[in-house]
């Protein structure tokens, strides 16, 4: 192993031992606080008048930790963060020092913009909820499959080796149409497709206040819906069992069992699966407010725009809270459906 690695393994060991940040592999930076789709299980959208977004200089402002904690991933959420006009020179400003970067989008503009998209940037990750008709109504933008499957192959025709993977939340609304989710993100030319339940329990994704019960039960699976959902499960393991072979199902049989699992702790049924999670530790989150955050779930620590990102995320209150983030009994962490686990050694 080079040297700068066995450096940078090093670093990572002592953050996870210490809980002063000493290496900051990745970082996720929200450019644009607006999104383009209104999704029934988001509330980022009903935002959009309220519109904030990263800078030039809030990226610039950023480099110097960058390039002391040996930041090597920055991944482009949001929020949509194509909205943001100053994109591309955000991702020319890291490129130019070495920083992968990985775009979360809707894929509605991933056609305008793919020539530069394949310039830019790394690997693309866009939202995928159901086949052509049940995406749209769930994304409640008419024609919104069409425009992510032709910007696809808008990259695909510049680039055919270029990695897109698609992301689907598993809810209440798609629960039965889960295979039919798996054969589209193959007609549409995704590179694989990973599955994760619904946060329905965080303040999380624009949320002022927490959802009430009612809002809840509209994307909760229902308890008398688990045995269905048990059985989708069980349907998916044997039909596409090569799919799991080769990746393109991202998650291990095992761990899309948990999906279930997830949803029947709400019941009572069991508790909630085990995750193993380091993300405070390996990671951070700025959003286009400047915010700073652990990760997307709990509370700020910070804002860049009054501090500099080395002083939010080594301050007194942020080594205090990982010092003290308890995840096997936390709420929070219990109910998380978007975890993280980076190992010392593991190269990004």
């Amino acid at each position: 192993m080079p040297i700068q690695s066995l450096y940078q393994t090093y670093n990572r060991f002592l953050t996870l031992q210490t809980d002063k940040i000493s290496s900051l592999p990745i970082v996720i930076l929200m450019p644009h606080s607006s999104c383009n789709c209104r999704c029934v299980m988001c509330d980022i959208w009903k935002g959009n008048q309220n519109l904030k977004q990263l800078t030039e200089s809030d990226i610039r402002g950023l480099l110097n930790t960058f390039r002391k904690y040996n930041t090597q991933q920055v991944v482009m959420s949001g929020g949509e963060a194509l909205l943001n006009p100053n994109f591309f020179k955000f991702c020319e400003i890291l490129k130019d020092r070495k920083i992968k970067i990985s775009l979360l989008s809707t894929g509605l503009t991933i056609k305008r913009n793919a020539e530069l998209l394949v310039k830019w940037v790394d690997d693309i990750i866009v939202s995928l909820d159901g086949d052509e008709t049940l995406h749209d109504t769930i994304r409640n933008i008419p024609g919104a499959f069409k425009k992510l499957k032709e910007g696809i192959a808008a990259i695909r025709s510049i680039d055919p080796q270029f990695q897109i993977s698609g992301r689907c939340v598993i809810q209440r609304l798609n629960y039965r149409r889960w295979p039919a989710i798996i054969r589209a993100a193959k007609e549409i030319g995704l590179d694989s497709i990973s599955f994760l339940p619904a946060d329905v329990s965080s303040t999380a994704f624009n949320r002022e206040l927490l959802w009430s019960d009612e809002r809840q039960q509209e994307i909760l699976l229902r308890e008398s819906e688990l045995a269905e959902l048990k059985e989708i499960i069980g349907g998916i393991l044997n039909e596409f069992s090569e799919q799991f072979k080769n990746r393109f199902i991202a998650e291990s049989p095992l761990k899309l069992q948990k999906i279930y699992y997830y949803y029947a702790a709400y019941y009572g049924l069991n508790e909630f699966p085990y995750k193993k999670c380091n993300a405070p530790w390996v990671s951070t989150v700025i959003e286009a407010d400047g915010t700073v955050r652990p990760c997307f779930f709990h509370k700020a620590y910070g804002n860049i725009k009054t501090e500099s990102l080395d002083q939010v995320i080594n301050s007194d209150s942020a080594i205090e809270f990982r010092k003290k983030l308890d995840m096997e009994n936390n709420a929070t962490c219990l109910k998380c459906v978007c975890y993280l686990n980076l190992r010392p050694a593991v190269k990004i």
